[in-house]
């Protein structure tokens, strides 16, 4: 791994006058103390208070850096989330050869003029790029403006399955020719000039969407592409493409009509602040009996993130863009009107996120009143609920995709325990479990948690938490 890490940045140094104010993916581990074996200890049962910021939103950052691939002009990315997934993925640009001028940890300038398709049929795309689900969004542009992509197997979660099907049918529907080549072991594709097509997605997948979209923005002809997703981070997407020159109309609804541009220029963009942070942190206030402002939230964003954690009897106050959480003592789920059992459920937007599920099962284990959790999406993402059994949770695990959680009402504090991360937001959520926890907990395997929360443990230690890196 480490020579052909160290090759790549040879390479990229050359062509790059810009190198001393990027930080690689590698490096970014030593600075920040981190890497794959190291933990956090955390003394738990700390009420916490003050003000919070939510970074720069994660899923956004992967769809508008992978944008910059579509024109040859600079493009300026503010507000970048400074986490293990994204610098991952402005390297694998550099390696590329675009040019990557990052200002500071959370402004970049990119200027893709000069890009190394060879670069995406080395081995060392195929490493790097399998250790990131992210970088499937590289596939779109790629094709769009030179004609042919390369997919490594992904990488990210293990979370269930997570299938490209979406992804290359709607490539394939906008003439791209699809093979898998036994001797990169790598998916292709190509095409000598994409045209526009009418399509109807199987699912409205995010990742799948903004991948179909920027391929679509300079296909020869119109396309439309139903039941299309249209999360606030799509929709951040498609406006930024806009400001570039794509003509794209129905941005915020499920049918979006795309009409073929011959180029695009640069512009500058900045991203929304991450929901699922704002969700993590009213949660995370909740469980500790903590007072939180969280400031920026996005309020405008948040879609029904605000009146789930309200169902879960969590009391806040918005105002302006801030969230206001007073520490409370205990917090009641509500019930439907017939006295049915709550459930709380993922959906595409803008029903409830997926990637908050998991807190909201942390929160229910205090809760007064029992809640069903039920993650539609995937069917490995709750199986971290056993170390939540361990630290004393009263849960049913029904099966892959639902749980009941009968709630403790504080009548039992959790205990603090050593368990591993699974995947990004089920380490969160662990997280928020042990600073809540009596005792000491040791939370292994973090890498996961770095991938998605920037500097997490220095943030939380602002507002009071006991937490250490070991």
């Amino acid at each position: 791994m480490q020579p052909l890490f160290q090759k790549s940045i040879h390479r990229f140094s050359k062509s790059n006058p810009q190198l001393p104010t990027f930080t690689p993916y590698l490096s970014y581990n030593k600075q920040h103390n981190t890497n794959y074996m190291s933990s956090f200890i955390v003394q738990g049962g700390n009420k916490l208070k003050g003000t919070i910021i939510p970074q720069g939103a994660k899923n956004e950052a992967l769809q508008i850096i992978s944008a910059v691939l579509l024109t040859a002009s600079p493009v300026t990315v503010n507000n970048i989330p400074d986490i293990l997934d994204v610098n991952l993925l402005i390297e694998l640009l550099a390696d590329m050869g675009v040019k990557v001028n990052r200002v500071d940890r959370h402004t970049c300038i990119f200027t893709a003029d000069k890009v190394d398709t060879d670069y995406f049929t080395s081995e060392a795309f195929r490493i790097k790029g399998g250790r990131l689900r992210g970088s499937v969004l590289l596939a779109g542009p790629m094709l769009a403006r030179f004609k042919k992509a390369y997919i490594p197997k992904p990488g990210g979660d293990k979370i269930g399955r997570r299938r490209l099907d979406t992804h290359i049918i709607g490539f394939e529907k906008l003439g791209a020719k699809f093979e898998y080549d036994h001797t990169l072991s790598i998916f292709k594709l190509s095409s000598p000039q994409l045209k526009g097509a009418f399509m109807l997605l199987d699912e409205p997948s995010v990742t799948g969407t903004a991948n179909i979209v920027m391929a679509a923005v300079l296909a020869e002809g119109i396309t439309t592409i139903y039941n299309a997703a249209c999360e606030p981070y799509l929709q951040q997407l498609c406006n930024m493409l806009c400001r570039m020159g794509a003509k794209i109309s129905g941005v915020g609804s499920n049918l979006l009509v795309i009409e073929g541009v011959i180029e695009l220029q640069g512009t500058a963009h900045t991203m929304l602040p991450d929901m699922i942070e704002v969700g993590s942190f009213i949660g995370l206030a909740a469980m500790t009996q903590s007072e939180i402002t969280i400031k920026g939230a996005g309020i405008d964003y948040l879609g029904m993130i605000p009146e789930k954690f309200a169902q879960m009897g969590i009391q806040f106050s918005i105002k302006g863009d801030d969230i206001y959480v007073p520490a409370q003592d205990s917090y009641e789920v509500t019930t439907y009107m017939d006295g049915g059992i709550l459930t709380i459920y993922d959906h595409p937007w803008p029903g409830f996120t997926p990637d908050l599920i998991s807190i909201m099962l942390v929160i229910a284990t205090q809760a007064r009143g029992s809640v069903l959790i039920h993650q539609k999406m995937f069917e490995s993402r709750l199986f971290f609920v056993d170390k939540l059994i361990d630290m004393g949770a009263q849960i049913i695990l029904c099966d892959p995709h639902r749980a009941t959680v009968i709630g403790l009402g504080r009548k039992y504090a959790l205990r603090g325990i050593t368990m591993s991360s699974p995947d990004i937001r089920a380490g969160q959520a662990l997280l928020i479990a042990a600073l809540s926890a009596e005792g000491k907990s040791t939370i292994q395997n973090i890498e996961q948690i770095d991938r998605g929360y920037q500097n997490i443990d220095t943030r939380l230690r602002a507002l009071g938490a006991d937490i250490t890196r070991g």
